[in-house]
C-alpha cells in the first residue's frame, strides 16, 4: 500500500511539473518555424545559410520544429508556392531572407492572418514595388509617396532592415587605416540597401583619410546584376591593372568577378553581408579578404524569433519596419551592423581598439554617417571616379 501511495505521489507531483513548467516551453510548443530562401541555397555562406543557421540554433534551443524550403523557380510565383506549401504543412512562423520577399509578403499576408511572417532586409519600398504593380498601378521607386497600408496588409509582418551605411563606412574607413590607398566598389544593382553600402563605404574612406592626411583614388560602378560574370570580371581586370588594390564587393554573388581578378595580380576583395572570408579566401586565394561589411542576420533571426515565440512578445513587432543599427557602444559583436573580425587585424595597422573607438564614435554620435542614397556622397579626401552601371 505505501509503495502504491509513493507512485502516485511521484506522479502526481510530474504532472504538477509539467503543468508549472516554464512558459518558454508552453509557447514555443505553440509554434513551427519554416524558412523559404531568395535566390540562393542553405549553402549559399550568405544571406540563406546564415539565417538558417541561426533557425536551426533557435529550434534546438527551445524545442522548436524547424524546415527550410527553397521554391521551385526563381521569382515571386516559386517563393510564394513555398510559403503557401509551408503553412499547409504547419508552420506558422515563416522567416524570409532578402528584399526578394516583397512581393510575396505582399501576395500572401493577407491570405493568412494567424501566421506571422519575419522578413529580413525587407524594406518598404521592395513591399510596396511589386503591390503597387500588382493594382495596375505605375510605382516611382519613392516609397515616401505612398501609403503602405492602402497596399500590403502588415497586421502580421514583421520586417528588419539594416543601417548598410554604418558597416560600409566601416569597411572603408578600415581600409584606409590598412593603408590601401587606390580602391574600388563594385555593386550589385544600385538597391537602396547597395547605394547605402557603397556611400557609406565612400563616407569612411574619406574620414580616415582626412584623419591620415593622405588622398585615396576610387573607382565606383555597379554590375546592374547581383552574379559576376566574364563581363564584369574583364572590367574588375582593368581596375586591378590600373592599381586598384581592394574591391568592396557588394551584391550577392557579383563578388566573384571581383574575386577572379583579384586572385590573378594579388589583390584584394572587402566582402559583405555575412563574414565571407571562408569562401572567397577558400576559392580564390588565402588572404584575399580583407575583412566583410555585416548585417546581423543571425542575431536577428535568433534574437526575433526568442522575443516573439518564447517571451510572447509579437505585439511589439506585428506591422513594423525596423531600422536596425548599433546597440551597443562597448561590444562591436553585439550589434546588428558590424565588420568581420577574422582578418581584420591580422598586420596590426588597424587594431581592435582602433575598431572598438570606431564603434563608440558611431555609437555615440561623435561620427555621423548618412543614409541619403539620393546624392553622391561630398569628399575631400577621395577621387572617386563614378562610372554608372557596368551592364
Amino acid at each position: 500500500m505505501k509503495k502504491i501511495l509513493a507512485l502516485l505521489l511521484v506522479l502526481a507531483l510530474s504532472v504538477s511539473l509539467v503543468a508549472c513548467g516554464s512558459g518558454k516551453d508552453s509557447a514555443a510548443g505553440d509554434y513551427r518555424v519554416a524558412m523559404v530562401t531568395d535566390y540562393g541555397d542553405i549553402t549559399d555562406q550568405s544571406f540563406n545559410q546564415t539565417t538558417w543557421e541561426a533557425v536551426v540554433a533557435f529550434g534546438k534551443d527551445n524545442n522548436v520544429e524547424t524546415k527550410y524550403y527553397k521554391p521551385t523557380s526563381n521569382d515571386t510565383a516559386g517563393r510564394v508556392a513555398s510559403v503557401e506549401l509551408a503553412i499547409a504543412e504547419g508552420y506558422n512562423v515563416i522567416v524570409m531572407p532578402g528584399y526578394a520577399f516583397g512581393g510575396t509578403i505582399a501576395e500572401v499576408s493577407a491570405n493568412y492572418p494567424d501566421v506571422k511572417f519575419i522578413a529580413l532586409d525587407v524594406a518598404k519600398g521592395d513591399l510596396l514595388e511589386a503591390a503597387v504593380a500588382n493594382k495596375g498601378e505605375s510605382y516611382d521607386y519613392n516609397p515616401d509617396n505612398w501609403k503602405l497600408e492602402d497596399y500590403v496588409d502588415m497586421s502580421n509582418v514583421y520586417c528588419a532592415i539594416y543601417q548598410e551605411e554604418l558597416a560600409g563606412y566601416m569597411a572603408g574607413y578600415a581600409a584606409v587605416k590598412l593603408g590601401y590607398t587606390k580602391l574600388g566598389f563594385l555593386g550589385g544593382m544600385a538597391v537602396p540597401a547597395v547605394i547605402r553600402y557603397g556611400y557609406g563605404y565612400v563616407q569612411g574612406v574619406d574620414a580616415a583619410a582626412k584623419e591620415l592626411g593622405v588622398t585615396v583614388d576610387m573607382k565606383y560602378a555597379y554590375g546592374n546584376q547581383f552574379y559576376g560574370d566574364a563581363d564584369i570580371t574583364a572590367v574588375m581586370d582593368t581596375w586591378y591593372a590600373d592599381g586598384t588594390e581592394v574591391v568592396f564587393a557588394c551584391g550577392g554573388g557579383i563578388y566573384t568577378s571581383a574575386a577572379e581578378a583579384a586572385k590573378k595580380v594579388g589583390g584584394k576583395v572587402i566582402g559583405v553581408d555575412v563574414d565571407q572570408k571562408a569562401i572567397i579566401d577558400g576559392q580564390y586565394g588565402e588572404g584575399m579578404t580583407v575583412t566583410s561589411a555585416m548585417k546581423g542576420l543571425y542575431p536577428t533571426t535568433v534574437d526575433t524569433l526568442t522575443d516573439v515565440i518564447v517571451n510572447g512578445n509579437w505585439a511589439n513587432y506585428a506591422g513594423k519596419i525596423e531600422t536596425l543599427g548599433l546597440v551597443s557602444g562597448d561590444d562591436p559583436s553585439a550589434n546588428y551592423v558590424q565588420l568581420a573580425e577574422t582578418t581584420l587585424f591580422e598586420d596590426g595597422k588597424f587594431t581592435a581598439e582602433d575598431y572598438a573607438a570606431l564603434v563608440k564614435g558611431l555609437y555615440d554620435g561623435t561620427i555621423t554617417v548618412s543614409n541619403d542614397t539620393t546624392a553622391e556622397p561630398a569628399v575631400t579626401n577621395v577621387n572617386v571616379t563614378w562610372l554608372g552601371n557596368l551592364k
